[in-house]
């Protein structure tokens, strides 16, 4: 433009402009080649930021979800919101920041007090973003946890959309949701409207700029201090200098997604311990020792477990009883490592949880947990812990050790029936047997089962007991936490856990001996009192 101005109109020279024409469309060719090629690099940029933390971010939202701290706002959405972050448009504009101080500064050396009007045009327009910036960061945020709020809402009420339905729990829980969107709406709609009037105000302060920058170009145009074309030209590159910031503004929440995102992930990996290396050991003996263990769960204060002692030796089965609430899953979840040991220890094979690897340790336990869940797959993929390549006949061993394999048989695919995420498929008793097989897989050298009978019936029940006398034979270890007596008819051994203390420990006979005598002391007493009354 400058030139055009300057050269061609003066000089009149055709052959001038279609030169500087030609070098335009050049100019501009290669600005769009450029500009092409900056998007497909931050798009890799982002997906190999995202591959990078892939697996860092799955494991320590895994860490905390076992931990029992869970943030549905952390993890792979997050990882995801800054990937798509990085491959859009208001991304590249924070870059092409960089270079307005580049623009500002051909404007000074077209005219100093050009450059100074500009750069105070800039600082205005920094100052609106850093308004815009307080005003709708708490509202963004905000409409953001109501957002998941409303997403967790509705996960938990499609798992268990049985019981809300046959409750007649559809109309209340639907306007719970309701609530929760609407109050994320109004927050997304009261920083739509602020950010919109800020990117108002930014553009007309723009545009208003770029014509004082063309008043003031002519005033010394008219004073012989500048060129015509070099007026036009301050224009242009003003525009040029302030288009990124505009731009950052009008997509402003796209930014304020962002930076919640990365907050929430550097939070997570921040507060996520970064497992120690630890030296391989051999595969454990089937033996457990618990000593003086005391077990406070993540989050709380105090102790769910006080002091407990125990050993379980191999070829034995512990069944651990108890009053709901006693702390019988809490102990499972601390002999398999979910839970930190605050004090005590807990040793498999002699050697303490800590000293394990926990893949390794996985290997080398069968767990079956209260609530049984089994994953999106196959039935052969959720036994074999989806573990991939594996062979056949050890899934269908697992099975057979479960006594689950005819059950499975029965199945509309077999072991290749495929599970859906809310598992309608299978009963509560399929899905506990197919659990038991997983349990069973790979030949563990201990056994913890929680309510392993819960949703069994009385032939399961028997199968069960079968399954626990044949690991007893292999001279491998057992423990049952159960309140209910068939489960723990194979157990040698129980402790009675009452409030996260251990009231009785030893031979199951002697054991249930002295729970029935406190049971009919207690009746003797209320009898007492009765007639006393």
């Amino acid at each position: 433009m400058l030139q055009v101005y300057d050269r061609v109109l003066t000089s009149r020279s055709e052959e001038t402009l279609a030169a500087l024409f030609l070098l335009v469309g050049i100019l501009y060719l290669l600005m769009a080649l450029l500009d092409y090629a900056r998007g497909r690099i931050m798009a890799r940029y982002g997906a190999n930021f995202q591959t990078a933390l892939d697996r860092t971010v799955f494991e320590a939202r895994l860490a905390r979800v076992s931990g029992g701290t869970e943030n549905k706002s952390a993890g792979r959405n997050d990882l995801e919101t800054i990937q798509m972050f990085t491959a859009s448009p208001v991304f590249l504009a924070i870059f092409d920041m960089l270079w307005s101080p580049v623009f500002l500064i051909a404007i000074f050396i077209l005219h100093p007090m050009l450059g100074w009007a500009a750069c105070a045009g800039a600082a205005v327009l920094v100052v609106i973003a850093v308004l815009n910036q307080i005003i709708t960061a708490q509202k963004v945020h905000r409409a953001l946890a109501a957002a998941h709020q409303a997403q967790d809402l509705s996960s938990h009420v499609q798992n268990a959309r049985e019981v809300v339905q046959s409750q007649g729990m559809r109309n209340a829980v639907s306007e719970r949701w309701l609530q929760k969107q609407a109050a994320a709406l109004d927050d997304r709609i009261s920083s739509a409207d602020w950010t919109g009037s800020f990117a108002s105000a930014t553009k007309a302060f723009r545009l208003l700029l770029q014509s004082a920058m063309l008043a003031v170009g002519a005033y010394y145009v008219l004073q012989g201090e500048l060129t015509a074309g070099a007026m036009i030209a301050s224009s242009i590159l003003l525009g040029r200098a302030l288009a990124p910031i505009e731009q950052s503004l009008g997509q402003w929440q796209t930014v304020q997604r962002a930076r919640n995102a990365w907050n929430s992930l550097v939070d997570l990996l921040s507060s996520t311990p970064k497992p120690t290396p630890v030296t391989p050991l051999p595969r454990p003996e089937a033996s457990v020792q618990v000593r003086k263990l005391i077990v406070v769960p993540p989050g709380a204060s105090s102790p769910t477990l006080k002091s407990l002692n125990f050993a379980v030796k191999p070829g034995q089965a512990l069944g651990v009883i108890g009053r709901s609430g006693s702390g019988k899953s809490s102990l499972a979840k601390a002999l398999l490592g979910i839970w930190p040991v605050a004090s005590g220890e807990v040793r498999l094979g002699g050697a303490e949880l800590s000293q394990y690897d926990p893949d390794h340790l996985g290997r080398h336990v069968g767990y079956l947990p209260q609530n049984v869940v089994l994953l999106p797959g196959t039935v052969a993929e959720n036994i074999a812990r989806m573990a991939q390549d594996v062979a056949g006949d050890a899934v269908v061993a697992a099975a057979k050790r479960a006594n689950a394999h005819d059950m499975i048989l029965t199945l509309p695919d077999g072991y290749d029936t495929l599970l859906d995420g809310d598992q309608s498929r299978l009963s509560g008793g399929q899905r506990q047997r197919v659990a038991l097989a997983r349990a069973l897989f790979g030949d563990p050298v201990l056994l913890i089962l929680d309510e392993p009978n819960s949703a069994l019936d009385a032939e399961g029940s028997k199968a069960l007991n079968r399954t626990i006398k044949e690991f007893k034979i292999e001279n491998k270890a057992v423990i049952i936490m159960s309140h209910r007596p068939q489960a723990i008819a194979e157990c040698d051994t129980l402790v009675v856990l009452d409030q996260g203390t251990v009231v009785s420990y030893g031979p199951r006979d002697e054991v249930m001996k002295a729970q029935l005598k406190n049971v009919e002391t207690l009746q003797r007493n209320f009898s007492n009192q009765a007639t006393a009354q």
